[in-house]
């Protein structure tokens, strides 16, 4: 039987950061991962996009956080730039403008400023003038390359001597002194320390272990591209104030959501009809654009917690159960930032200085203010 440090159960982009992390510190570290390949879930479902001004407080400050990693990866880490330059522009109907003015309070300093309707309709034409009311701009968000970045956490966590294990699920996890037993697929494995990064999966895993869970609720969101007659390779990641839909260029297509947030059991999520056409509609509705052949279409799970921010740090009922889970949507950007929050806690060690420089509270993500709340 294998003896690690720290056993890693899920090999998405947060759990692939996290044994990145760890194995990088010094430990003996196993990434289990109960599907054929790392990544098949949400990791390769996203929108890839990087967005100081999307989410809750404690996500934006993450998020800030982990730009000094996404903008300055470490050498050899990718071959090419993981973020390219995209920018994100806000588009509001006259009936939305009390959700432009939150948006506003809300921002954190010079992220988004309010422009002009001629200036978003040169950023992007299709933008219908009778639906247009008002824009918000960002221009630091920027594009991801979710292959590099994840391939980067993998390639650098074997460097580190970090061991991946494939189509192994945890069928059996037992506490057992001082040491975790887990039963998979792919054999028995030991480990000191476990991190829950299971996804959607991520009570089951906990139930499994026989630690609380946090109340994760996955939720499906759909996504598809389409074929356009616009040259749209400048254009913005263009997101209706309350994400009725948002859209992006995307390799000579367009890609598009309807920002659906529909509650699924754990599951390999696949699209339903009825969103892709709503979300159709609605860019048709705002837009210039005309959704004709759908080249392709997919959906994957994002998961919450009530209070929608991250769930980080050491279970207040099994200190050696480690929770690194609930995303929502921001598990690609926050990635960085969320896996040295996990790493430093797992190792018991402080907190990092980056992380309390942009505001970043672990208390705001700790399972411990789940059981408090209960």
């Amino acid at each position: 039987m294998s003896r690690f440090d720290v056993a890693v159960l899920g090999a998405g982009i947060l759990g692939a950061s996290a044994a990145w992390r760890l194995a990088q510190a010094g430990a003996r570290v196993a990434l289990l991962e109960m599907e054929a390949r790392p990544g098949y879930h949400t990791t390769g479902r996203s929108a890839a996009l990087y967005e100081t001004a999307y989410g809750p407080d404690p996500i934006r400050r993450l998020t800030l956080a982990a730009g000094e990693f996404l903008t300055a990866p470490p050498a050899g880490f990718a071959a090419a730039p993981v973020l390219a330059p995209r920018g994100t522009m806000f588009v509001a109907t006259r009936a939305r403008s009390a959700d432009v003015d939150r948006a506003l309070a809300e921002a954190l300093p010079g992220t988004v400023r309010e422009i002009e309707r001629a200036e978003a309709r040169v950023r992007c034409p299709a933008l219908n003038p009778e639906w247009l009311d008002r824009a918000l701009l960002n221009e630091d968000a920027q594009d991801i390359d979710v292959a590099a970045l994840h391939q980067g956490y993998l390639r650098g966590f074997k460097a580190a001597g970090g061991t991946l294990v494939c189509d192994a699920e945890a069928t059996g996890l037992a506490r057992s002194g001082s040491v975790w037993r887990i039963s998979t697929r792919a054999g028995a494995f030991e480990a000191t320390t476990l991190v829950n990064a299971g996804g959607a999966w991520a009570d089951a895993i906990a139930a499994l272990a026989g630690v609380p869970g946090v109340g994760l609720v996955p939720k499906r969101r759909t996504a598809f591209v389409f074929e356009t007659e616009f040259d749209a390779r400048t254009w913005p990641f263009v997101c209706e104030i309350v994400e009725d839909f948002y859209f992006k260029p995307e390799a000579g297509l367009i890609f598009a959501s309807p920002a659906d947030e529909t509650p699924s059991p754990p599951c390999d999520a696949q699209p339903e009809d009825i969103d892709v056409a709503e979300c159709a509609a609605a860019i048709e509705t705002a837009t210039a654009l005309r959704v004709g052949r759908i080249k392709r279409k997919w959906a994957g799970l994002r998961c919450f917690v009530a209070d929608r921010c991250p769930v980080v740090g050491r279970d207040p009922a099994e200190k050696s159960f480690v929770w690194l889970a609930a995303p929502g949507g921001y598990g690609i950007m926050t990635s960085p930032a969320l896996s040295e929050l996990c790493a430093s806690l797992a190792l018991d060690r402080p907190a990092p200085p980056a992380l309390a420089r942009h505001g970043v509270d672990p208390s705001r993500l700790s399972p411990a203010r789940l059981r408090a709340a209960a």
